[in-house]
């Protein structure tokens, strides 16, 4: 470590090293760049001690082939004499090369986890003799929908140390690690950068889903007084259509979208020309084709997604002489890693606000549940009326059931004989 030119541990290492070394299983929460990485990495090596294993003892569970190559670089600069064999695991490879890696003897494997979970049901990773299950970016796994292949490779991990890394912790997430979590210690960091950069007002809106976003927006916008002339900011010029047409039923005449996808959509080219325009009350702005413009005269800005590039939103917001607006930021839980970016480079916390009382909170599950109960209703309903029509239309006796077809002259032959036979 004090030749990678770390000559002092970071607080996140001070604050959780001796929990991991000792066998607790940890959450450990902190921003990018506080030193994550590096804390599961030297923990590892400490608690695994010696190599030379034949399955392996930890596994490191991570979102993308791009993380993979950075953990295993990682390992590389601390495990400098070469004692554990690390193999990294994603799905660029083919899987029988990666079969072949593991079998060959490993003792920390760094994968993502829909690769590992494929080969661990083709018999080729063995979890038999794991210790440690790190799973690092855990926001951004709740993100990309890796929920299941993280819990399947846990439940099939009979008894481990289990460490959660991530830049937030929200319920998705909670509830993804409930079920092998034991007891864990959780330990947040939360450094800001020194540089506090001067930006415009902004709020937050946390909420739960997309619909809920779309019922605030409709509730606030309805404020014809107070956001009279309004730019929401989507991520693509897709959603900006579907908001557009959703946005108070579509039946709003002062609503337009920014270069919009279709000929014959109502829209303006260019955000001056929306501004003079006083008929026009709001803008939905994609940020795929928006080149940034001057929102002076625009005393209200939406963020209905936060935009992928932080430097977007930082860049957009950044306090000048010649533009004054309210930025007002509608967060879920899966844009809380994308907020705490944010609020780490301009080095101070964005004011939450509270949630109007008459916002009407869309439950997902109960719509799911919902919709369940009345598919069980609508079989119910055919398998009813398909009992009417079988007992409407009741099959024929089997003596009565006619199952030739013979002519008059055959009948009359049958009828003499059946009288003298």
């Amino acid at each position: 470590m004090s030749a990678l030119g770390c000559l002092s541990p970071k607080e996140i290492q001070l604050r959780t090293m001796s929990r991991i070394l000792g066998g607790q299983d940890v959450i450990a929460i902190g921003p990018e760049g506080c030193g994550k990485t590096t804390t599961y990495v030297v923990a590892t090596l400490m608690r695994l001690k010696t190599g030379g294993g034949d399955a392996p003892r930890a596994l490191i569970l991570v979102p993308t082939k791009e993380k993979v190559l950075e953990v295993l670089e990682r390992f590389k600069l601390l495990n400098r004499n070469d004692t554990f064999r690390i193999v990294g695991i994603h799905a660029d490879d083919p899987i029988d090369t990666q079969v072949e890696d593991l079998t060959d003897g490993v003792d920390i494997v760094v994968a993502i986890p829909s690769r590992a979970r494929a080969i661990y049901l083709k018999l080729g990773l063995n979890t038999n003799k794991i210790q440690m299950m790190v799973v690092d970016d855990a926001a951004d796994m709740v993100k990309q929908g890796l929920q299941l292949p993280i819990n399947e490779l846990a439940r099939s991990i009979q008894k481990c140390q289990h460490l959660v890394f991530t830049e937030v912790m929200h319920d998705k997430l909670e509830k993804m690690i409930e079920d092998f979590m034991l007891m864990p210690a959780t330990i947040e960091v939360d450094e800001l950068s020194e540089t506090i950069v001067e930006t415009q007002h902004q709020l937050n809106y946390h909420l739960p889903n997309f619909r809920t976003k779309l019922n605030l927006l409709n509730l606030l916008l309805s404020d014809v007084e107070v956001f009279d002339k309004v730019v929401v900011f989507v991520n693509t010029r897709l959603t900006a259509q579907t908001l557009s047409r959703d946005l108070f039923d579509g039946k709003a005449d002062d609503i337009f979208v920014y270069k919009p996808l279709f000929f014959d959509e109502a829209g303006f080219e260019s955000l001056e020309a929306f501004k003079i325009n006083d008929k026009a009350r709001v803008l939905i702005i994609a940020n795929e084709n928006f080149e940034e413009e001057h929102l002076n005269n625009i005393p209200f800005v939406f963020h209905f997604e936060l935009p992928e590039d932080k430097m977007v939103y930082i860049n957009r917001v950044i306090k000048t002489d010649e533009v004054d607006f309210v930025a007002l930021n509608f967060i879920t839980d899966l844009e809380l890693p994308q907020l705490k970016k944010i609020e780490q480079a301009i080095g101070q916390k964005i004011e939450e606000a509270e949630l109007p009382e008459d916002l009407l909170i869309e439950d997902l599950n109960k719509a799911t549940k919902q919709k369940s109960k009345r598919a069980k209703e609508l079989e119910r309903e055919q398998a009813e009326e398909e009992a009417f029509r079988n007992a409407a239309f009741q099959p024929k006796k089997e003596s009565n059931a006619k199952t030739t077809n013979y002519s008059s002259g055959e009948k009359a032959k049958m009828n003499k004989q059946k009288k003298h036979g």
